[in-house]
């Protein structure tokens, strides 16, 4: 399975929508070079509160420019970054692939998938009724939860729009994501 980059952000402060860059540089057990999220703890300030020791699993936040194209469907004016995404991408349904599954972006970086993102009441804030949108339920009335899956970085290097992204999954038996 492979994809594409399609947009690349960053914010060097905690702001919900970040800021368009033609290319990011990921650094190795840290994140996003430049990022307010970057780091090898837990650098979200909810959790910062909690216990700031934790190990940041939530160094790298991807998006599918699909679900921005159903959110425009659905009458919101969302574009990429918005939500607050370090990489868009295209060709990939981020948040059914596996724990543990490796995005290879461009010549050199590496990704490890390990969570899905937790939408917060600051999506209200682009657009009312955006909360609402992007949780969903499945055939069973499990939550099913839109708004990206986020990573560490196994390997740095520069990412780039427009960047290949190999899809590695890991070995059966497939972990399910969940929130991180």
């Amino acid at each position: 399975m492979t994809g594409k980059v399609t947009a690349l952000h960053r914010s060097a402060t905690h702001t919900l929508s970040k800021f368009a860059e033609r290319q990011i540089q990921l650094l190795k057990g840290l994140g996003v070079e430049g990022d307010a999220h970057m780091g090898q703890t837990v650098k979200h300030r909810s959790r910062v509160a909690k216990d700031p020791t934790q190990p940041n699993l939530r160094q790298v936040h991807l998006i599918a420019a699909e679900l921005h194209e159903e959110l425009h469907q659905n009458g919101f004016e969302v574009r990429a970054g918005q939500m607050g995404e370090n990489i868009t991408t295209h060709g990939i349904d981020l948040i059914n692939l596996p724990k543990g599954t490796i995005l290879k972006i461009g010549q050199q970086a590496q990704v490890e998938i390990t969570g899905l993102r937790n939408p917060c009441a600051q999506l209200e804030s682009i657009q009312t009724g955006l909360m609402k949108a992007v949780l969903d339920k499945d055939e069973d009335g499990n939550l099913i939860r839109k708004s990206g899956i986020m990573g560490i970085v196994l390997e740095g290097g520069p990412v780039n729009v427009d960047d290949e992204i190999d899809v590695v999954f890991p070995p059966q038996p497939h972990i399910k994501l969940e929130r991180v």
